[in-house]
């Protein structure tokens, strides 16, 4: 009898394995007559943003003989204008649709860079118009519906691929105000469309981009009719009486209170009819006193129902977000197996560093997630949390605390964006002294008016660029940031002890947060100290209410707002502004004052290198396959650090040929790396930083690399061109 129950079971789990083997078979196969996998037709490749081809041509044994196939220069420089591209551009059959630095939509011939056509869209449009990182592609019933559609500020547009013609019956002449719609007055609301959304069946689903000041439009997530525009669905981010979540914000929060928005992107799977939404934090972004209570569904990724908006599943990131931690790229959706069980998989990657993986169908975390009590908010009239989640596995792809032995080179003098006064000749504290000056504890320490070390900094960690998945093994390869940055925040209105005028009250509420305590700029933001020398007060004022290249318009400032900041802005002190005080604006009690990179007087990070890495994980057991280095700043020369890393922005694209394929860096080169093992194969120097994820296609049974080169960022040159590579 015993034996005869032990051969029952040993014959079950054969069967069992013969059964997983063969979903593991038709796994495989499925992925490699995907269509979406072999064209880049979608924004990062394909609707579960994996990041990957099909195509095999340029593999591990040829990589290192890539060429510049062609070369297309997208618009002109502006003479004094920092630009970028941050574009994955779509490839349909032989033609590429890109974006240029000025966020006019071309199409040029895939396989030559050969120019066919371009819109230009309306200079009202261009407001505000921030950065445009891809386009969507709706197929149509018949081929002549199909249509391209790109974001310009605050519209959507409808065009034809073929001829970039206007499709005149889609909204209002082939155009829809993404500001219409949300519940309150459109064009007292700051919004762009920087990140496309997804297309199912004839839905448009779209997320956009607010401000992160008082007075951002809500995050609402909306599906539009591809056809006519109308919208079809709301999912209220900021929720309504009635609404799950409601509880979690002050009443009526609804109704004033912006963010929570989806800017990074969103991934979808088709087969289940489900949308997977990240969001960001809630405006004003660092200090809460005016939102009190968790805020759902901000700092969430959103599991709804593609057709209805309904919602599936959440999980929040974080509770009362103070630390701008929004989700900053699209999840990945992919196949795990765990016991032998392939299971449907969603990834979401954290500024933080984390990954968090669930099973995307339940919302179950297929790996420990443990809630950790933290510190409370010192700020008067907050209340942060008293704790927040964590994974347990994978571990952080990016170092989470800053401590006197990570420091590179700690008596060298300091040099944070927000602290030294450049009108006065002081001596800088060393990089040692100002760590000790300031509260370095790791992650969800709130922010105070002493300073506190934000590690991995506001850009993260992970940033918008995204990872990519491979969807036959369940590996993750992601990029990341190794920046330390310093935040503080002061009373509104006061200033070394002192009251400020309504302009420089108003100017530490709503451009601080960007362009630093003193106006003196951060990174590629721009000062605002000798603004005066070169516009007028009229010209300020335009720039503000309507915004200007990245930045975004303000519409929501009355004109005595408007006024008194570019009277300060200006420097003009007329009596009947400079005698307003801060209790004449009453918005925020508290306002961001030190926001930057904390370096060395050379530039550099001061934590040890590397600065910027690669990382391959696999999500199957949450293990580590390798972390590399990715740049390197080569007047560093230093032996001890042969390749430092940099600063990174852009994502990775990975292919069945075996190669991973990646601009990003400071150091403005392309590279191509071994998927396997995480040896570099190949490298070359691109006309102006590659901070934009590539795209891989085939035209003619050729294989094509193709990366937009818009530089401007991290102190680089801009520029206009996309490159493309080919064996």
């Amino acid at each position: 009898m015993r034996t005869g129950l032990v051969f029952i079971i040993i014959s079950l789990l054969f069967l069992l394995a013969c059964e997983q083997r063969e979903d593991k078979k038709a796994l495989l196969e499925a992925i490699s007559v995907n269509p979406d996998y072999s064209s880049w037709s979608h924004y990062l490749g394909d609707p579960k943003r994996t990041h990957y081809s099909v195509l095999q041509e340029i593999d591990t044994t040829n990589a290192s003989e890539l060429k510049i196939a062609w070369q297309y220069q997208s618009g002109e420089l502006e003479e004094g204008r920092n630009t970028q591209i941050q574009t994955n551009p779509l490839i349909l059959g032989d033609q590429l649709y890109g974006i240029s630095p000025t966020n006019s939509l071309f199409a040029i011939k895939a396989d030559t860079g050969q120019f066919l056509w371009e819109f230009k869209p309306e200079a009202a449009d261009q407001t505000g118009l921030g950065l445009s990182r891809g386009m969507l592609y709706w197929p149509g019933e018949m081929p002549e519906d199909e249509r391209l559609f790109y974001a310009s500020g605050p519209r959507l547009y409808a065009l034809s691929p073929q001829t970039g013609s206007i499709v005149e019956t889609f909204g209002d002449g082939g155009s829809i105000d993404l500001r219409e719609g949300l519940g309150r007055p459109a064009d007292k609301l700051p919004l762009v469309m920087t990140t496309p959304g997804v297309v199912f069946q004839d839905y448009i689903i779209l997320g956009h981009r607010t401000s992160e000041s008082p007075g951002a439009a809500p995050g609402h997530i909306r599906a539009f009719n591809a056809k006519t525009g109308k919208q079809e669905w709301i999912f209220h981010t900021i929720p309504q009486p009635g609404e799950f979540g409601y509880e979690t914000w002050p009443e009526e929060a609804y109704k004033t209170t912006g963010g929570a928005n989806n800017w990074a992107g969103m991934a979808l799977d088709e087969a289940n009819g489900l949308v997977f939404i990240p969001t960001g934090s809630a405006a004003f972004d660092w200090y809460g006193g005016d939102r009190l209570g968790d805020n759902l569904f901000a700092n969430t990724l959103l599991a709804l129902k593609a057709d209805s908006g309904e919602r599936v599943w959440h999980y929040q990131f974080v509770k009362h977000d103070v630390w701008d931690r929004d989700l900053p790229a699209p999840p990945n959706l992919l196949t795990v197996e765990m016991d032998g069980k392939l299971i449907p998989a969603v990834a979401q990657v954290t500024k933080s560093g984390h990954i968090f993986v669930f099973d995307r169908l339940t919302g179950t975390p297929l790996f420990p997630i443990e809630e950790k009590t933290y510190p409370a908010t010192k700020l008067e009239g907050d209340q942060t949390a008293p704790s927040q989640s964590l994974p347990v596995k994978p571990l952080p792809f990016a170092r989470q605390m800053l401590t006197e032995a990570d420091l590179y080179a700690p008596e060298r003098p300091a040099f944070v964006d927000d602290f030294i006064d450049k009108d006065q000749n002081i001596s800088p504290p060393t990089v040692s002294e100002k760590l000790a000056s300031v509260t370095s504890e790791g992650q969800f320490i709130p922010i105070d008016t002493r300073g506190v070390i934000l590690y991995p900094g506001a850009d993260g960690g992970a940033e918008w660029g995204g990872a990519a998945v491979d969807p036959r093994n369940g590996v993750m390869y992601v990029n990341a940031n190794e920046m330390a940055w310093i935040v503080r925040m002061a009373k509104v209105g006061e200033k070394d002890g002192k009251r400020l005028s309504k302009g420089a009250t108003l100017t530490q509420i709503h451009c601080a947060r960007c362009h630093g305590g003193d106006l003196q700029g951060l990174g590629a933001i721009p000062e605002l100290q000798n603004v005066k020398d070169r516009l007028s007060r009229e010209a300020i004022s335009e720039i503000i209410h309507n915004g200007k290249g990245a930045m975004p318009a303000m519409p929501n400032l009355n004109e005595d707002e408007l006024a008194s900041i570019s009277a300060f802005i200006k420097g003009i002190e007329e009596p009947e502004i400079s005698d307003h005080r801060a209790e004449d604006t009453p918005e925020l009690p508290y306002a961001m004052v030190g926001f930057g990179r904390f370096k060395d007087d050379r530039g550099y990070p001061v934590v040890k290198p590397p600065w910027g890495t690669l990382n391959a994980i696999d999500l199957n057991t949450g293990e580590y396959l390798w972390k590399v280095p990715l740049g390197n700043e080569e007047k560093l020369n230093d032996p001890e650090y042969p390749e430092s890393g940099t600063e990174n922005y852009g994502g990775p694209v990975i292919t069945a040929g075996g190669v991973l394929f990646i601009g990003a860096t400071k150091d403005e080169k392309f590279r191509v790396f071994n998927m396997r093992t995480g040896e570099k194969l190949w490298e070359t120097d691109l006309p102006a930083g590659g901070y934009a994820t590539p795209a891989t296609y085939e035209v003619n049974g050729k294989q094509y690399v193709v990366i937009a080169c818009g530089g401007g960022k991290m102190g680089t040159p801009s520029g206009a061109a996309y490159v493309a590579f080919s064996l």
